[in-house]
């Protein structure tokens, strides 16, 4: 009787210095993760909300308020590509951004994207503490988030490297992050 071969263990993700792009749900982490993992790393961080927001002259909820989500979406596609090139850093994306099939395609060919997966119990606490999420403003945000991960998570599953952003300190995802990439 013939079997098949078994399968080919998954191979542990290979960093080589390309941009470091962090994904995930609002308040998985990103900006807090990302700064931290840029000094550790000894690199630039730029988090992408704040490169779309000087670039069209106003915040996201503003942007969101008088064009709408697509006009968002459209500049945030551009703003990442263009902090895509050039030097190595460490970016933070919006938590909708990797959903845009361009978006991604770009992060995954041209970066190493980071999934800061957390459950949505765990993100309600952390943006409950600021009013400036677009997409919770005025309903509950706990059924917004547990639906925004059960559309978006299959994206950003196909992330280089998934790593669980807890209840525990940002740095304990910093040095996940580190580990995994085979980094002091």
């Amino acid at each position: 009787m013939l079997q098949s071969p078994a399968p080919t263990p998954p191979q542990s993700p290979k960093w080589t210095g390309q941009p470091i792009v962090l994904v995930g749900l609002m308040g998985a982490g990103k900006s807090t993760v990302g700064r931290r993992l840029a000094i550790r790393l000894g690199l630039p961080f730029v988090d992408a909300d704040t490169e779309i927001e000087t670039a069209a002259g106003m915040s996201i909820p503003d942007i969101f308020d008088r064009f709408g989500e697509a006009y968002f979406r459209d500049g945030e596609r551009r703003v990442i590509a263009r902090l895509m090139e050039g030097e190595r850093r460490v970016i933070a994306t919006g938590g909708g951004a990797f959903v845009d099939p361009q978006t991604r395609a770009a992060i995954l060919e041209r970066g190493f994207a980071v999934w800061l997966d957390a459950k949505p119990s765990v993100l309600v606490e952390r943006v409950s503490r600021r009013d400036t999420r677009p997409l919770l403003r005025g309903r509950d945000p706990l059924a917004v988030l547990e639906e925004l991960a059960r559309v978006r998570n299959p994206f950003y599953a196909t992330a280089h490297l998934r790593v669980s952003s807890h209840r525990a300190p940002h740095d304990a995802t910093v040095n996940a992050i580190l580990k995994a990439l085979n980094q002091p």
